[in-house]
C-alpha cells in the first residue's frame, strides 16, 4: 500500500484537481488489468482506513476505474474469524463503484499457525479451497473477457437522470 499512499480524502483538494500520485498510480494499475485481488487485514471489524481512503480517492476519476473490474477479496488473521468482517465491509464501496466482487471470499483463521516453513497452508482442505477459489475467480475473469455479451450495464441510481455530482459511469 505504500506505493498508493495518499493524504486523507478531501473534496476541497479534489475540486482543485490535486489528485495524489498514489491514487493516480492505483488508477493506472486498475485500468491496465481486467481484475484485481485485495488481501486485507481487519481493523476493529472493518477494512483498514488506508485502504478505504485509497478507494475514495480513486473513485473520483472519470471514467470510473473500478467499474466492470472483477475483484477477489482475501484476508488472513490470527483471530478465529480470519479477517472476514473486513472483507464484508470492503465489498460495499467496491460493489457501489461497479466492481464485480467474486462471491467466494477467502479468510484464513489462525493464520499465524496455518503455514509450514515453506510458506504453504498446512491444512490440505484449506489449501485446496484456497487454490479452487483462485482458479474459479480466474475462470470467471477469463469468461467475462472472452464473452462480453454476458456483461450487464451498471447504473448507480436506477431511474435517476445523470448528474455530474453523482455520476459514476460515462
Amino acid at each position: 500500500m505504500s506505493e498508493f499512499d495518499c493524504p486523507s480524502f478531501s473534496q476541497d483538494v479534489e475540486a482543485k484537481k490535486l489528485i495524489p500520485n498514489g491514487a493516480e498510480e492505483f488508477r493506472k494499475r486498475l485500468l491496465a488489468n481486467d481484475a484485481f485481488v485485495i488481501s486485507s487485514p481487519e481493523y476493529n471489524a472493518s477494512m483498514p482506513g488506508l485502504l478505504k481512503n485509497m478507494i475514495d480517492w480513486v473513485s473520483r476519476f472519470r471514467p470510473q476505474p473500478f467499474n466492470e473490474k472483477h475483484s477477489l477479496l482475501m484476508s488472513a488473521s490470527p483471530s478465529m474469524a480470519g479477517g472476514n468482517k473486513a472483507l464484508w465491509s470492503l465489498r460495499i464501496p467496491l460493489e457501489h463503484l461497479g466492481t464485480r466482487v467474486f462471491p467466494d471470499m477467502f479468510s484464513l483463521a489462525v493464520a499465524h499457525q496455518a503455514f509450514n516453513d515453506e510458506g504453504n497452508i498446512i491444512n490440505a482442505t484449506l489449501a485446496q479451497r484456497f487454490e479452487d477459489n483462485l482458479v474459479a475467480f480466474m475462470d470467471l475473469v477469463e469468461a467475462a473477457k472472452n464473452y462480453p455479451c454476458m456483461k450487464k450495464a451498471w447504473v448507480e441510481f436506477l431511474g435517476e437522470q445523470p448528474d455530474p455530482v453523482t455520476e459514476r459511469v460515462e
